[in-house]
């Protein structure tokens, strides 16, 4: 997937980079709003992440140019200012999701993969891992060759678990990704999810690292 992200910290940027690069995205790192535009009038992306504090042209202005010309490309704000104000504009102007660069870069990385799922842009293919498959087109489960029926929520958690397959993920991560900002969910929602597909794939599938969150194990090479 094409990630555009426009940074001008030069450590930070490159810091994000590595990590959204290791986890599977195509980075294409610009450190300034006006290069920011000029991207994206001549690549396609399948997110952004878009800093506020930009140079030359700031990243609010970036969002509002982007929205103006109907773009509807996914976009988080990531910046250093932690308030509700910045937040609601960011919001109102277009934006898709909002994070502080302080947040933990397993939920940026959720995050981003929930707005490519939302908008349709993550293109086709499988996840496999050991006997489980996941069809990105078809969207459908396949657990040793047997075809396994699951809500659109299931499938959404396992999606997730698997494309971080070896990490454990918390609730909050999974709720992010699932959810976006929408404060509508049920306190227990992720362990429901997660008790359905116990149920349905082996009670082994999923682990729970206690105190921690979920996770799926990386099969033995």
């Amino acid at each position: 997937m094409k990630l555009l992200l426009v940074e001008d910290d030069p450590l930070l940027g490159d810091g994000l980079r590595a990590a959204l690069s290791k986890a599977g995205f195509s980075v294409t790192w610009v450190r300034d709003g006006n290069t920011a535009l000029g991207a994206l009038g001549t690549a396609e992306f399948a997110v952004m992440v878009l800093d506020i504090g930009l140079p030359v042209v700031n990243g609010m202005d970036v969002l509002r140019d982007l929205r103006a010309k109907g773009n509807t490309l996914p976009v988080l704000m990531l910046t250093a200012r932690d308030t509700t104000r910045d937040k609601v504009i960011s919001l109102d102007r277009g934006a898709d999701d909002y994070l502080v660069k302080t947040a933990d870069m397993e939920e940026l990385i959720a995050r981003l993969r929930a707005l490519v799922r939302r908008s349709g842009q993550g293109g086709g293919g499988t996840i496999q891992v050991g006997g489980l498959t996941l069809d990105l087109v078809a969207h459908t489960v396949t657990s040793n060759d047997k075809t396994i029926a699951v809500s659109s929520r299931e499938f959404a958690v396992l999606r997730v678990l698997m494309e971080s397959v070896g990490r454990v993920l918390t609730r909050s991560q999974l709720e992010s990704a699932l959810y976006g900002w929408s404060r509508n969910v049920d306190s227990n929602a992720v362990e429901v999810h997660i008790h359905n597909l116990r149920s349905k794939l082996g009670a082994e599938t999923i682990k729970t690292v206690r105190g921690v969150g979920y996770t799926i194990v990386k099969p033995a090479s």
